[in-house]
């Protein structure tokens, strides 16, 4: 769609054309929707019909035959494996019970930028900081934790590296997705071959990792978790042993699912705080009102607990404001119709795909004042969560396919932006001012930004609190 991200283009496209409009995307039909008021005609009054997922190469291949949570077809299997999610692995308990593994990386990635060049933090000194790599590192260490606990280092990076380049491949449809008729051009044109190298990687990793965890029970009976408890491998491989499922599971399965995790574990959360950390940088009077807040709530205490962080109303509202200005899956994951239903007088075929523009629904101003600007205090008297029951506000999305990991997600950015905020300053380097940082996004299914945020760190020391 040329050189603007996708989501911006089709906005404008909105201007001119309307909320709801068609496309032809190859042989695709296409209903792409960009208001408030139409987005919840198809996420909440006809969401049965839009709960189907567009079947993808890449997906189909890599998540094995789209059998995780987030791409697989609407009906009994996905209905039990979403439960098996909000119940098992991603419950509010699961959550709490990952809390020492989030202060443990938190500690750390505070520990490494204070190391950051040869001490030089430390010593009072501003260093330069790719916070883009350290905020990686850091939900990818907490992730892999959470999901595999102790597997050994090469495992991880090489399941790190592989993620990487999945979401590289996968940015971009296949001539297999566009043009399904067109036969004569897949064994020329289609990336089938690459997308079967990415399984096969995945594959070998994770029947090591399943086989370490299947052994590691058999000998000891604990999981192989933070201290023997159950990490996320353990607890798939005891739903799938329970013999409780209406839908027998299979190893293939429990990996598309854990592919779902560390997707949506690793990438979102650090994209989040990265564009936190960029608005702030580029608003020095809300990076000054959270600070504030921040180190008063602390001051005084030896060592933070995520009850201390959950207190912090001002940073929840700048989170809440940068994923209006940058939802990190901005058209949602595809939905496909799957029966004829009728939306604002026009009829929508069977297996239409829709795509709905939640950047744009965020930055409408018909309900945003000033949307263009970053103004956290906005959401103090707005009602506007995260379970998407305001349409006004969808980051997440809505209805039956919201985003499972949302608290997951939101409780290993609040700690870690909470404790960068403590601990350091922050500017931009080389004298650049703060309205001159590049805001530009990656093109891509998820919204990164285009280049790493390189900052100078201060170390603001407080000897009474252990990090």
């Amino acid at each position: 769609m040329g050189n603007l991200p996708s989501h911006q283009i089709l906005r404008n496209l909105a201007h001119k054309y309307g909320p709801l409009m068609h496309l032809q995307i190859g042989e695709i039909p296409t209903l792409v929707v960009s208001s408030s008021r139409v987005a919840e005609k198809i996420l909440k009054t006809h969401d049965l019909a839009f709960a189907d997922r567009v079947e993808f190469l890449g997906n189909k291949i890599t998540m094995y035959d789209c059998s995780d949570i987030a791409m697989c077809q609407y009906g009994e299997y996905w209905r039990q494996m979403r439960k098996i999610c909000m119940i098992e692995l991603l419950s509010a308990k699961n959550v709490r019970s990952f809390e020492h593994i989030r202060n443990d990386e938190a500690s750390q990635l505070i520990s490494s930028l204070k190391a950051a060049g040869g001490g030089a933090a430390a010593s009072g000194g501003a260093v330069s900081v790719d916070l883009t790599e350290e905020l990686r590192k850091y939900s990818n260490n907490m992730v892999s934790r959470a999901a595999f606990g102790r597997v050994n280092e090469e495992d991880r990076d090489a399941f790190l590296k592989l993620l990487a380049d999945m979401a590289s491949s996968e940015a971009t449809l296949d001539v297999v997705d566009l043009f399904p008729s067109l036969k004569i051009l897949h064994p020329i044109l289609s990336r089938r071959n690459e997308f079967m190298k990415i399984r096969n990687i995945y594959d070998r990793i994770m029947d090591r990792i399943i086989d370490q965890h299947c052994k590691n029970f058999a000998r000891t009976k604990q999981g192989m978790g933070e201290s023997g408890q159950e990490d996320l491998v353990d607890v798939l491989l005891r739903v799938k042993g329970s013999g409780d499922l209406q839908v027998q599971i299979s190893n293939d399965n429990i990996k598309a699912v854990l592919m779902d995790v560390f997707i949506g574990a690793t990438e979102n959360p650090s994209a989040i705080m990265e564009w936190a950390m960029s608005e702030m940088i580029r608003h020095p009077n809300v990076m000054a009102k959270a600070q504030s807040e921040i180190r008063n709530a602390f001051r005084g205490k030896e060592k933070v607990r995520e009850a201390d962080v959950q207190e912090l109303k001002y940073l929840k509202l700048v989170i809440k404001e940068t994923l209006r200005l940058h939802p990190i899956v901005p058209l949602l994951v595809p939905r496909k119709c799957r029966e004829k239903c009728e939306i604002d007088g026009y009829e929508i075929p069977i297996n239409t795909m829709v795509m709905v523009n939640v950047w744009a629904i965020g930055r409408d101003p018909e309900y945003w004042k000033d949307p263009e600007s970053f103004k956290p205090e906005r959401f103090e008297n707005i009602s506007a969560e995260f379970s998407g029951t305001n349409f006004h506000y969808l980051p997440f999305g809505a209805g039956r396919r919201v985003c499972p990991g949302i608290s997951f997600g939101l409780a290993n950015v609040e700690l870690a932006l909470a404790l960068l905020l403590y601990h350091f300053d922050w500017k931009l380097p080389n004298g650049l001012n703060c309205d001159e940082l590049d805001m530009s996004e990656s093109v891509r299914i998820t919204v990164m930004r285009k280049t790493n945020l390189q900052l100078l760190a201060t170390l603001r020391d407080d000897p009474s609190l252990d990090i």
